[in-house]
């Protein structure tokens, strides 16, 4: 999944938002959902506002379930 940092205080570890677009089921216009996922990010390499991709991954903290691949630019 690909998706923008809103946080990196904490230590190996970025908040990454990732947005999707779903139709509403009776008025038949796009919305968007987001959600917020707490990324393994080993070498405090990335900072706020940076695009990501994260994949899932056995877990690594109690809600700590996903890592960073790369950019995702």
């Amino acid at each position: 999944m690909q998706g923008i940092v809103v946080s990196d205080k904490m230590d190996k570890t970025i908040t990454v938002k990732v947005e999707r677009r779903v139709m509403h089921p009776l008025y038949k216009k796009f919305i968007r959902r987001s959600k917020k996922y707490a990324a393994h990010d080993e070498n405090n390499a990335f900072k706020t506002g940076d695009v990501v991709s994260i994949r899932e991954c056995p877990p690594i903290s109690k809600r700590k379930r996903w890592e960073v691949l790369t950019d995702g630019a």
